[in-house]
């Protein structure tokens, strides 16, 4: 299927991007980004130099009208472009084909590896097409509730957000398939931005976002390939989990949903597994006992709510439970709010957090590590949250908690390591 023509970019998408060393973690300042068309690269049309924390201004694209995501249509319903960055001492990395839509902000992570370090390693990524507009196999059926009392069977006793999944990027039997570390929400929002469009109703992507994370924890949880041989958690191809893309593009939309959710997933009645929620695009292939991608955006428009939207397909008795450990993180949100006037360990132990993560990134002011929460503490919060992308409201809310949580374990780990 051809893409839009580039006279027909009416509308208007953003991007941002964030360079980060591969080594220390920590932010990459003064790199050159470069963005042109991906069908014509050496063109460039915009370019800028990151900032102290690794990066760039909001950038305004052209993309296709909004009109073309809304439904499945002839019309490729975003733009492509490339994506080039290079700093003194590392490796130039270039990101090819990096999807902009209308109406949307687009999060282009960038690694950067040292070139000290660097050895035959992959600068290049190519993202191909989104999984509403290209030709990937269809799923292969599974039981949505896996057997867990056969013998030799290893089950955990019970459902634990890993800190990490392995992703084997190719078909199950791929010997030449890579293996990827990749943190657990980082995956769930690259596969999101994989498999919908982030222009859709927030309960759509809701219950899409709920669907790919209870069939990946279905996936941890009974140790599926792992039992069968393998060596990791799950596969990129769509014949047999979700699609996923090294270097994949992610959205403002579907991250925060992601950063607000993570540790749900989809329950039934007395049973202790997520279930393996399967679904597909209801278009280019039929499949009357799941979800289906286009149908959940369509009751989105109706005003369904999530929960609505997944009992419509799964029936009445499906339900949204929380797991009961998350793991890689040094303390689990208090369960309420820290705000101006609260105290105790909590705060002290966010304090020590924020200082260290502001060693890596300078922008976000130092604190009084004394355990009350006051104007200097909110102030940090506010930056530290506008750096990362959540709504600088100056209040340590569960996302922005384990956000704070998950990028302190980042830049102290990695610094221990070296």
């Amino acid at each position: 299927m051809p893409e839009t023509p580039r006279n027909e970019l009416i509308d208007k998408g953003e991007l941002k991007v964030q360079v980060n060393s591969s080594l220390a973690a920590g932010p990459v300042e003064n790199a050159k980004v470069e963005i042109s068309y991906t069908g014509d690269p050496e063109s460039v049309i915009e370019s800028f130099t990151t900032n102290e924390d690794g990066q760039t201004e909001n950038i305004e694209l052209d993309a296709p009208p909004i009109e073309y995501s809304m439904a499945p249509g002839d019309n490729q319903p975003y733009a492509e472009y490339t994506v080039r960055v290079t700093a003194p001492d590392y490796e130039p990395v270039t990101v090819a084909g990096a999807q902009i839509l209308a109406n949307t902000q687009g999060l282009q992570n960038i690694q950067m590896i040292p070139l000290e370090t660097a050895a035959d390693n992959i600068d290049t990524f190519v993202i191909g097409p989104h999984t509403l507009w290209g030709d990937y196999p269809p799923k292969i059926a599974e039981a949505e509730i896996k057997p867990v009392n056969e013998t030799g069977e290893i089950v955990l006793s019970r459902v634990v957000i890993p800190e990490y999944i392995i992703v084997h990027d190719g078909s199950i039997g791929d010997k030449t398939a890579r293996d990827y570390y990749v943190r657990y929400k980082d995956y769930i929002k690259n596969v999101a931005s994989c498999e919908i469009y982030s222009t859709w109703p927030r309960a759509s992507l809701e219950a899409n976002i709920l669907a790919i994370m209870s069939f990946t924890l279905n996936r941890v949880y009974t140790e599926w390939y792992r039992n069968k041989g393998h060596d990791f958690t799950i596969t990129s191809s769509t014949a047999y989990d979700h699609k996923w893309i090294s270097g994949k593009t992610t959205y403002d939309s579907i991250n925060s949903i992601v950063d607000e959710i993570f540790a749900s997933y989809l329950s039934r009645p007395n049973v202790k597994q997520p279930i393996l929620t399967q679904y597909c695009d209801g278009k280019r292939v039929t499949c009357p006992e799941w979800m289906t991608q286009w149908g959940s955006k369509y009751l989105g428009d109706q005003g369904y709510s999530p929960i609505e939207i997944l009992r419509y397909y799964y029936g009445e008795s499906i339900y949204i439970n929380i797991a009961e450990q998350i793991a890689g993180i040094p303390s689990s949100w208090p369960g309420y709010n820290l705000t101006i006037g609260s105290s105790g360990d909590k705060v002290r132990q966010m304090q020590e957090q924020l200082n260290r993560i502001a060693k890596d990134y300078p922008s976000i002011p130092t604190v009084s590590v004394d355990g009350q929460y006051g104007e200097q503490t909110a102030a940090s919060v506010r930056k530290f949250q506008s750096v990362f992308g959540l709504p600088s409201t100056g209040i340590v809310d569960y996302p922005t908690w384990y956000k704070i949580s998950e990028i302190y374990v980042g830049v102290s780990r990695i610094a221990e390591l070296n």
